[in-house]
């Protein structure tokens, strides 16, 4: 591996100055835009259990299979004849029966991948399970159709690998000010100061010293087009809440963003699962509402579409430890004001035809809800993205 490698994949490139070799000065806010509409996207890391969130309540097997783990029917929300909420998903059956929710089964790939690392890339590169790209979708995105070095944003400190492109990348920051002191500081000055025509065409030195210039340009940016937005929203007060608060007041102060990339990690229930789960699906379902609400007090939700998917799901059989297993497929949300196929998009998980692993099998590959994201949404080109043609579904 060259230096320039190691510096793209270095932590210090990847959080703070791994940011897109776009421009050389601040003439963002004269490129050219694709369209308003942004896209939230939300990994809950570790693999959901999607049989516990959305349960088939009149499914035997389902039951049998989880004696101890399964939700009771008295337990749960139901919103269908066989299909229910968990009971800490009150705050998104309401945005379910506003219309504001579709949630597409059986979503997953071919030859699905148990490692949380392995399939995790695979969603965020939309690779194939033998094919490894170092790439990200939402990267590819920004290199073929925007110049923006703030386009997407991941609230985070480091850069994964969705956001980042061959050549020109995402940013990562969780907070616009603390960026932006960051890329004022002395050092940071001083290096800046010093550079040369010279150190910018040096193969290695050139890129750092102009990934460090983009840095600085959109640090000031975001800082400046944020700093006189702040939500009167009341989060709860967490670190997944903090998210997508600084989202909400990203979005709501019409920065040109047009990805947002929020992960929320403890999904990985091997043990104990049922007051870990809980726990965790009122963290997640609470957040969203709030959120969804402060962009629809400022007329901004109309705009946003929001996806979350999980890496993979949890076996249908309970484990020794009270837990579930590495999975496969699973249940992906979507949410928006405009959504074409409202509540639930397909039919639920069969139950009664498993692979030999004993894990659901996929219907929906995961690179056609992507396609349809791209093209529908997004309004661009989705083949020279995912390098592949898929299905495009019509959920909006």
């Amino acid at each position: 591996m060259d230096r320039r490698d190691f510096l793209k994949q270095s932590s210090l490139a990847s959080s703070l100055f791994f940011v897109p070799n776009f421009v050389k000065n601040i003439e963002y806010l004269s490129s050219q835009k694709i369209n308003n509409k942004k896209l939230v996207i939300i990994q809950l890391s570790g693999g959901n259990d999607g049989l516990n969130t959305i349960i088939p309540y009149t499914n035997d097997i389902y039951y049998r299979s989880r004696p101890k783990l399964s939700i009771k029917k008295n337990n749960l929300l139901k919103v269908t004849d066989y299909l229910g909420f968990h009971e800490s998903l009150q705050p998104l059956k309401n945005l379910y029966d506003q219309g504001y929710l579709s949630i597409i089964n059986n979503v997953g790939y071919p030859n699905p991948n148990r490692s949380h690392f392995r399939s995790t890339d695979i969603w965020q590169t939309a690779s194939g399970s033998k094919e490894h790209l170092t790439s990200g979708w939402v990267g590819r995105f920004l290199e073929q159709y925007n110049n923006n070095p703030y386009a997407a944003i991941e609230l985070d400190d480091s850069l994964s690998l969705i956001m980042k492109g061959e050549k020109k990348n995402g940013i990562a920051t969780k907070n616009a000010r603390i960026l932006y002191h960051n890329t004022n500081t002395p050092f940071f000055s001083k290096i800046l100061k010093n550079q040369t025509e010279e150190h910018l065409s040096e193969h290695n030195l050139g890129y750092l010293y102009k990934t460090m210039i983009d840095a600085k340009s959109s640090a000031k940016y975001i800082n400046e087009t944020t700093k006189t937005y702040k939500t009167s929203q009341e989060y709860p007060n967490n670190a997944f809440c903090n998210q997508l608060k600084t989202t909400a007041e990203f979005i709501n102060s019409n920065l040109d963003t047009k990805v947002y990339y929020i992960s929320m990690g403890g999904f990985d229930t091997h043990v104990n699962q049922n007051i870990r789960h809980k726990k965790l699906l009122e963290v997640y379902s609470s957040a969203i509402e709030v959120f969804i609400n402060d962009l629809k007090k400022n007329d901004t939700f109309k705009d946003t579409l929001i996806l979350t998917f999980s890496e993979f799901g949890r076996r249908v059989k309970q484990n020794a430890a009270g837990g579930t297993d590495h999975g496969a497929a699973n249940n992906v949300f979507i949410m928006g004001e405009n959504l074409n196929k409202k509540g639930f998009y397909n039919e639920a998980p069969n139950l009664s035809n498993l692979d030999k692993n004993g894990d659901l099998i996929y219907q929906i590959d995961f690179r056609e809800i992507y396609a349809t994201i791209l093209n529908n949404w997004l309004n661009v080109n989705e083949n020279t993205i995912l390098n592949n043609s898929f299905n495009k579904l019509n959920f909006i």
